[in-house]
C-alpha cells in the first residue's frame, strides 16, 4: 500500500484558515476564528496545530495570501524562518536541515502571488463542471509590483476572469488591478505574463486604474452606513429598506466596457477599504455618520437609499462581467468566487438576469479568503498528480473537524456553566419550538464557511410574527438583519421560486416566496419578500431533516427558522464548550445534542 500524500493549504490574512487534504480528499477545512473566537482572525496558527490530530507529517504546506512570505511574514528570532514554516517545523509537520537556517524549504510552497487563481481553483474544483470560466470579484488580491515611469507602484487585483480546465489550467483572460493613483499619462514598463504565473508568450486583457473595483465600492458604502468595511453582509441586509433616489450619484462610470467606479464618488484606500467622497456629495451627509447611543444612522433614509444603490448597481455590473466571461472564453459554465460571491441577493439576481442566456453558474459557498486555503491545496494536488477526477458539485459543507464526546465529558462541560442536562427526543424539541422557545442545535462536524447549515444552528418557529425582533434582540443584532430558513428539499418549490434551480443546499441565494407564503412564516421573510434558504435531505443531514419533518407533521410548515449559533460580533460556535458557554451567556433557552439525545438548559430556566 502506497503512503498517503498529505497537503495542507493555509490562508494567512483575514478569514485565515486551513484546508487539509489526504490524497486529494478534504480531511478538514475551517477558519481560524472558530478556534480563537476572534472574528475574521488572521495568521492560522491554531488551525495549523489542529493538523496534528490527523497526521504528524505533511508532504506539502501550501501558502495562500496576497503578499509573499518573503516580503510580508517577518522572521522568527534566531532561526530566521517565516512564522508558518517555523511553526510547521516546530510541530514536526515538516523537517529542515539544521544547517539550512532560513533557506526556503522544499515542502513549503508559496502561492501568494496568484491570490485570484486560488479563489478560482476553489470554485472550479468544487463546481462539478468539466470545464468552465471563473469570475473572481474581490476586494484587493495579490500585491503586484509594477514599474510606472521608472517608479515602483503597487497594484491590487480587483476582478479577474480565468479559463479553467483539468487538471490545473487557469489561463487569465482579463484582470482589473487598482492603484492608489493617479495614473494619467503614465507608462507601464514591466508588465509580463510571468507576473501572473502565465506562460511567457501568453497575453490577456489588463486594465490598471486608480479607481475602486466592485467590492471596494461596496466596502465604501458599508463604511458610510456605519459598519466596518468588512461587514458587507450588513449593507446587504439594509438595502431593501432603501429605494431609488435621484440624489444618490451614479457609482459606476458609463464610458468603459468593464466595470470602473467613478473616483469622484468612491475613493479606494488600497489594500484596505474605501471611502465615499463626502466632499463631492454634501447631500449624502444628512445625518451625522458618527455613531452614538441615541443615533443609529441606519435609520436615515439616505443611508438606506445608498445601500440600495450599491447593491443594485454592483449586481448589474457583475452580470456584465459574467456575460463578458462567456464571450472571452466561449464557455457557458461560469464559476463565481471572491468576497462578492457571498452576496446572496446578487446571486439570485443573476438567475433572473441570465435566464435567456443559456448560462449555468456555480457560486462557491466559501468565497471569502478562507477559500483560498482550499484552492491552494486542491490546485497543488492536481498539479502534483495530474488528477483529472471531476467530483460532484458541493452539496454539504460539514468539513470542520470531527468531535466525539463521552457522557462524562458532556456532563463536565454542562456543569462548568451551571447548566442542566436531560434526555430528550426530536418530539420534545418540536414541542419547545411550537411553544415559541429558542432551541440551539450542536452536532457533528462544523460548517466550513460563514453559513450555519444545521450543525451549529439556532432554531425557532418561523410562524411567530414577532420572531425576527425577538431573536435579533437575543443575538444583539441590528433590527434590519434578516434570518434564514431550512426547508425540506422535496417541498421547496411549493414555498419558494428557485428560478430554475433544483435546490439550494449551501444557502447562497435569497429567494422570492411563492404567493401566500410570506404570511405563514413572517419571522424569516425579509422586507422585500425574500428568504435566504437552505434545502436539506435526509441523506445530507438526517437529524436536522427529521426535526424539520416532525415540525411539519405538527404544524404543516416545511421550514424551520435557522440562524447562526453565535452572538453578534462573535464567530459561530465550534466546540461543545463554545455552545454551552454561549447558551449560558445569553437569553437563549435550550441546546439540543441529537447524537446523544441530550437537552441542555441553563439553571435559570
Amino acid at each position: 500500500m502506497s503512503k498517503p500524500v498529505w497537503i495542507a493549504g493555509i490562508a494567512r490574512g483575514h478569514n485565515a484558515g486551513v484546508c487539509l487534504l489526504k490524497d486529494g480528499e478534504v480531511v478538514f477545512a475551517m477558519e481560524e476564528e472558530r478556534l480563537t473566537r476572534r472574528k475574521y482572525d488572521g495568521a492560522p496558527f491554531a488551525t495549523m496545530v489542529k493538523i496534528l490530530e490527523y497526521t504528524d507529517k505533511l508532504d506539502y504546506l501550501i501558502v495562500a495570501h496576497t503578499q509573499s512570505l518573503e516580503s510580508s511574514a517577518g522572521r522568527l528570532d534566531f532561526c530566521g524562518e517565516d512564522p508558518y514554516t517555523g511553526l510547521a517545523r516546530k510541530l514536526g509537520l515538516i523537517q529542515r536541515d539544521h544547517n539550512s537556517q532560513a533557506e526556503p524549504h522544499p515542502q513549503v510552497i508559496d502561492l501568494s502571488h496568484i491570490h485570484h487563481k486560488l479563489h478560482a481553483a476553489c470554485s472550479f474544483y468544487r463546481s462539478g463542471f468539466d470545464s468552465a470560466v471563473a469570475l473572481v470579484v474581490d476586494g484587493a488580491g495579490t500585491f503586484l509590483d509594477f514599474r510606472v515611469n521608472e517608479e515602483g507602484m503597487t497594484c491590487w487585483e480587483t476582478e479577474s476572469i480565468f479559463d479553467c480546465d483539468y487538471p490545473n489550467t487557469f489561463k487569465t483572460l482579463y484582470k482589473h488591478v487598482g492603484v492608489r493613483g493617479p495614473l494619467q499619462g503614465q507608462k507601464l514598463l514591466n508588465f509580463s505574463s510571468e507576473m501572473f504565473d502565465e506562460p511567457a508568450d501568453d497575453t490577456h486583457i489588463l486594465h490598471i486604474s486608480e479607481n475602486a473595483g466592485i467590492t471596494k465600492a461596496y466596502e465604501a458604502v458599508t463604511e458610510y452606513c456605519g459598519f466596518q468595511f468588512i461587514e458587507a453582509g450588513k449593507t446587504m441586509g439594509l438595502f431593501p429598506y432603501g429605494k431609488e433616489n435621484p440624489k444618490c450619484p451614479r457609482i459606476f462610470r458609463e464610458d468603459t466596457i468593464y466595470p470602473i467606479v467613478d473616483r469622484q464618488v468612491i475613493i479606494p484606500d488600497y489594500p484596505n477599504g474605501a471611502h465615499v467622497n463626502h466632499n463631492m456629495f454634501d447631500e449624502l451627509l444628512k445625518g451625522d455618520a458618527r455613531r452614538s447611543e441615541d443615533n443609529d444612522i441606519t435609520e436615515y433614509q439616505n443611508r438606506r437609499d445608498f445601500a440600495y444603490s450599491i447593491q443594485t448597481q454592483t449586481q448589474d455590473e457583475v452580470v456584465k462581467l459574467i456575460k463578458e466571461s462567456v464571450k472571452l472564453s466561449g464557455k457557458k459554465k461560469v464559476v463565481i468566487s471572491g468576497g462578492y460571491g457571498l452576496n446572496c441577493v446578487a446571486n439570485y439576481h443573476y438567475l433572473e438576469a441570465l435566464k435567456n442566456e443559456d448560462i449555468e453558474i456555480y457560486v462557491e459557498p466559501v468565497s471569502n479568503d478562507a477559500g483560498t486555503a482550499m484552492g491552494a491545496a486542491l490546485l497543488w494536488h492536481r498539479k502534483l498528480t495530474g488528477d483529472t477526477t471531476i467530483h460532484p458539485q458541493v452539496e454539504t459543507l460539514y468539513e470542520g473537524p470531527e468531535y466525539h464526546y463521552s457522557d462524562k465529558e458532556i456532563t463536565e462541560i454542562v456543569k462548568r456553566y451551571d447548566a442542566e442536562i436531560k434526555t430528550a427526543t426530536i418530539d420534545d424539541v418540536v414541542k419547545l419550538l411550537t411553544d415559541k422557545k429558542i432551541v440551539t442545535l450542536f452536532q457533528g462536524r462544523s460548517e466550513n464557511g460563514p453559513r450555519a447549515l444545521g450543525n451549529r444552528t439556532i432554531m425557532y418557529d418561523p410562524s411567530d410574527p414577532d420572531g425576527k425582533e425577538h431573536v435579533n434582540a437575543v443575538k444583539h443584532r441590528e433590527y434590519f438583519r434578516p434570518f434564514a430558513g431550512t426547508i425540506l428539499e422535496e417541498d421547496v418549490h411549493e414555498w419558494f421560486d428557485l428560478r430554475g434551480m433544483d435546490s439550494s443546499p449551501t444557502m447562497m441565494y435569497a429567494v422570492n416566496c411563492q404567493p401566500g407564503i410570506a404570511e405563514k412564516i413572517p419571522a424569516i421573510i425579509h422586507v422585500d419578500g425574500t428568504c435566504r434558504i437552505q434545502t436539506v435531505t435526509e441523506k445530507q443531514n438526517p437529524h436536522y431533516y427529521n426535526i424539520i419533518k416532525a415540525f411539519k407533521e405538527k404544524t404543516g410548515i416545511s421550514i424551520i427558522f435557522n440562524t447562526s449559533f453565535n452572538l453578534a460580533g462573535e464567530p459561530l460556535v465550534e466546540t461543545l464548550d463554545d455552545a454551552v458557554r454561549t447558551l449560558a451567556n445569553s437569553d437563549m433557552e435550550y441546546l439540543f445534542i441529537p447524537e446523544y439525545n441530550k437537552l441542555v438548559t441553563v439553571s435559570n430556566y
